[in-house]
């Protein structure tokens, strides 16, 4: 059996854990409505008023007035998570994170140390509230697919377990929103069909399903019917770092999605430096409101770990690189690094280009280490990179 662990409101839990004043009001964790800020998270007593993460923070603020609005701080929540996959480390090694507060684990090779799934199950969620004052929902099913669907049906605080035998009874009633990758364009092409339920789309069988929508027809149909053959994949056989983002609603904003895309590659190169690992080639992965995926990749011309030298790349995939005739509309963009590497010594080179090079390298590493210190203490957006401010239109003042 598979877990799913989701930490409930993880940004907003915790600055509510480190400043009970906070506890229950509308909060939001996120950058300045005055600016191009945007909402990292909200708790859920900001989310019954239409909040959500990606979300302009100017917008959030017109929708709830009230909510406190925090800086995030982007390294207290990384380890923070760091404490909670210690407790995961507790019962498996077979640990896939998925982003700071969310991690898929195999405990098929545990159970006879520690009980069956459900138990193991119960145990992490219980140590991560006892020790670390955070609430994480739970989901134990028999693939990653069903793991994560069963951790949302009861969020929050929920723990759901769907068991082989009752894949369909609880899989069938379930709103067709709730297959993976069915955002609103999608959905609103099921509900044409007459197709709102799970069980609905199952029915339709895999030829029909491909026929109405296509080849991803069968991948939808396949999920209807809780199918999934992916393996959970452990850091230490990872052979990338990425962080990526499924937004609320679809975000055609480019510069909301620059934000975005600016706050993934911190987490990336925070993730790097803290694995003393380096990076040379640069992931990026949009998916379109329609569920068309598009992934760029571009190698750098020396392994790094900087967030300026990812940011650089990560921006021109960005803005270069995207297919022209396709309308910015997205549901999801994503950045990670592969082909890593052991971060080693490196000694200087012979030419003073070279050398130049690997002094501004040296430099830009204690930059980095220096950002990390002020943001954990005084916030994420403490400091700005001016790279993310957006780029003037030809012809302006």
């Amino acid at each position: 059996m598979i877990l799913h662990v989701d930490m409930d409101a993880f940004y907003a839990s915790v600055e509510e854990r480190e400043n009970p004043v906070l506890r229950g009001k509308p909060l939001i964790v996120g950058g300045s409505p005055r600016g191009r800020g945007v909402v990292s998270a909200a708790n859920y007593a900001a989310r019954k008023f239409g909040v959500h993460s990606a979300m302009p923070t100017s917008r959030a603020v017109r929708l709830c007035s009230q909510a406190t609005i925090v800086r995030p701080r982007m390294q207290r929540y990384a380890e923070i998570s760091h404490e909670i996959r210690a407790i995961f480390a507790r019962y498996t090694p077979e640990i896939e994170p998925l982003s700071l507060d969310e991690a898929f684990l195999d405990v098929h090779g545990t159970q006879q140390l520690f009980g069956d799934a459900v138990e193991i199950g119960r145990r992490i969620k219980a140590e991560i509230l006892s020790e670390l004052q955070l609430v994480a929902s739970v989901g134990v099913a028999p693939n990653k697919f069903l793991a994560k669907l069963a951790s949302d049906l009861e969020k929050p605080d929920g723990f759901t377990i769907i068991a082989p035998e009752r894949i369909q009874e609880i899989l069938d009633p379930l709103e067709i929103s709730r297959i993976w990758g069915v955002g609103r364009v999608t959905q609103r092409k099921f509900e044409a069909r007459g197709i709102t339920t799970f069980g609905q789309l199952r029915m339709l069988g895999n030829e029909k399903a491909q026929y109405l929508f296509g080849p991803v027809g069968e991948h939808f149909w396949r999920l209807s019917q809780g199918m999934d053959s992916r393996r959970v994949v452990s850091a230490r056989r990872a052979k990338s770092i990425s962080h990526e983002t499924t937004f609320a609603a679809d975000v055609e904003d480019s510069e909301v999605l620059l934000a975005r895309l600016l706050e993934l590659t911190e987490q990336v190169g925070y993730r790097l430096r803290r694995a003393d690992r380096l990076g040379k080639t640069v992931n990026l992965k949009v998916r379109y409101s329609d569920f068309h995926t598009v992934t760029r990749a571009q190698s750098l011309a020396v392994a790094s770990s900087a967030t300026d030298s990812l940011w650089k790349v990560a921006r021109e995939l960005f803005e270069g690189s995207l297919p022209k005739t396709r309308k910015l509309n997205l549901r999801l963009i994503g950045m990670g690094v592969s082909n890593l590497q052991t971060n080693r010594p490196v000694q200087l080179g012979l030419f003073d280009d070279s050398v130049e090079q690997q002094r501004q390298s040296a430099a830009q590493s204690r930059l980095d280490a220096a950002a990390d210190s002020v943001r954990e203490k005084f916030g994420e957006l403490a400091l700005q990179r001016a790279s993310v401010v957006g780029k003037k239109k030809k012809g302006s003042g």
